[in-house]
């Protein structure tokens, strides 16, 4: 018999994907958790520049609804869930890997095929989620009062800057430079500064007012990508950078980032390329020079833990870099800020 004093659930809303890159606002019937899983209500959901590929590519089923970058507050939890209580404002990432497999005995997690799953569900943009086992188990955390939303949503993306800086080699004082000044470069240099504190590091950004923000932000130098040669050589006294990190990504952006860098340095590819896209830059250099270039795609629990660390001592803050905040029934909106750089960070508020 239906309890006459609680209110109908009637479900939540969700931003699905429609056909090509179209979404649109879908109501989804209630969900409860299964034993070990857990039912969160979203606070915000960051729009990551994954999504906005996902979007573009076309590449997404319909009714897959995005969306990775996640605060809520528990509402409820499965059976023999530990550690959680409803009313815990909590982060929590979409990946975690199965730590015995090859790929993760081998140091190379992000590529477990249990990594690829998304824990997450329906997705980020939507007004609940149902957290996996998994995750509850590796990849949730209750947030302190002395964090703000806005410093938590940023847990997995620093994640996956970490891995890259862990990748690239780079020392205590070693000099680096983040090529793109946008979301995911301006978090480079945050997470750079709070992991490496005495590392120097310089942004390549062609826009003036994100070239400013760098600055602000702690940057060595900021440079247009014209005098980004002279920058690097004034700050490395000529030898160039140490590690230099791709965020832009593309062939001219690849070798833009190979110019910057000295002999036997490191250029770290943090940014997706066209589809098909190849590289064009010459051998022998990379060979008789002893570069480096690797690649970082995701990070996996060692990186959450890492940076979370980071943000509990104070070090790591990205909150300077939340510009806008939208409703689902504002995304084409949030879509628009992005594509024209009018905006860093987009939260969606579900």
């Amino acid at each position: 018999m239906e309890d006459a004093g609680r209110p109908k659930d009637d479900g939540f809303r969700a931003l699905a994907c429609l056909d090509g890159a179209s979404t649109g606002i879908e109501r989804r019937p209630p969900r409860q958790p299964g034993p070990r899983e857990a039912l969160v209500s979203l606070r915000v959901c960051g729009l990551c520049g994954t999504d906005i590929f996902k979007l573009e590519a076309a590449s997404q089923p319909p009714g897959t609804v995005l969306g990775h970058e996640v605060v809520g507050v528990v509402e409820q939890c499965g059976a023999e869930v530990e550690g959680f209580s409803p009313g815990d404002r909590v982060v929590v990432a979409h990946h975690v890997p199965c730590g015995e497999c090859a790929y993760c005995l081998a140091g190379s997690e992000t590529m477990c095929e249990e990594f690829r799953e998304n824990r997450l569900s329906p997705g980020g943009f939507s007004e609940k989620i149902i957290v996996a086992e998994a995750a509850v188990r590796s990849a949730m955390r209750t947030i302190p009062d002395s964090l703000s939303d806005d410093t938590a949503v940023f847990l997995e993306p620093a994640a996956c800057v970490l891995r890259g800086i862990w990748r690239s080699g780079l020392a205590p004082g070693g000099a680096s430079v983040v090529l793109g000044g946008g979301s995911m470069g301006l978090l480079h240099l945050l997470v750079l500064k709070a992991a490496i504190p005495d590392a120097l590091v310089g942004v390549v950004e062609p826009l003036e007012d994100r070239r400013e923000l760098a600055l602000s932000l702690g940057a060595d130098f900021s440079s247009a990508p014209e005098t980004a040669a002279a920058a690097v050589a004034e700050l490395t006294g000529g030898l160039g950078a140490d590690a230099v990190f791709d965020t832009a990504g593309g062939s001219g952006a690849l070798v833009a980032c190979l110019e910057l860098g000295r002999r036997g340095s490191t250029v770290v590819l943090f940014a997706h390329a066209g589809a098909g896209e190849q590289a064009g830059f010459e051998l022998d250099r990379l060979f008789k020079e002893e570069r480096r270039l690797v690649a970082s795609y995701s990070g996996g629990v060692k990186e959450q833990d890492a940076a979370w660390e980071l943000m509990l001592s104070g070090a790591l803050d990205p909150a300077a870099l939340v510009s806008a905040r939208v409703g689902l029934e504002d995304f084409s909106q949030a879509l628009e800020l992005v594509r024209d750089r009018r905006a860093l960070k987009v939260l969606i508020e579900p």
